[in-house]
């Protein structure tokens, strides 16, 4: 038996979207992609944003507030910030993500340094699992699932 409420697992609409398939009005989906790194990571994220910056252009981003005003600010990415994620912001994108408005995350975490805000990491990751939405946490698996959504032309912008 299912869930009459849950929502469309959300790569769902977007891997429809092959090349050769499009929308309505003949546009590819844009994907909404959450960035999220701790500061050990930053620069990480930094320069796999500008690795893959051609890709996120075309897609909907959203980040912590300060992971999202360094990709503005050195990548020159548009992106949504939220809180800081020990304000709240893991918990602003987990709440986005169980009602389907984001289809993948990037979660560079450092696994060296304790975070104050650790229940709220796990819930947000949990909230991947559940709602079973895409969710790299190193730069090896992110490159993975930014290159294979690339591939798959649904983030609407192509290098």
């Amino acid at each position: 038996m299912t869930d009459a409420t849950a929502p469309t697992p959300p790569l769902a609409s977007a891997a429809a979207a092959l090349p050769g398939s499009a929308t309505a009005t003949g546009a590819l989906p844009r994907l909404r992609i959450a960035l999220i790194a701790h500061d050990g990571k930053k620069d990480e994220m930094v320069m796999l944003a500008t690795e893959f910056a051609g890709f996120l252009g075309g897609c909907e981003l959203v980040a912590t507030g300060t992971t999202g005003t360094r990709l503005t600010a050195e990548v020159g990415l548009t992106v949504e910030r939220m809180l800081s994620g020990p304000h709240g912001g893991d918990l602003q994108i987990g709440a986005r993500l169980a009602v389907g408005l984001i289809d993948a995350v990037v979660f560079l975490r450092d696994p060296m340094t304790p975070q104050p805000h650790e229940p709220d990491i796990n819930a947000l990751v949990r909230a991947c699992d559940v709602h079973n939405v895409a969710c790299a946490t190193n730069v090896t698996s992110s490159r993975l699932m930014l290159r294979s959504l690339q591939v798959l032309g649904t983030g609407g912008g192509r290098e």
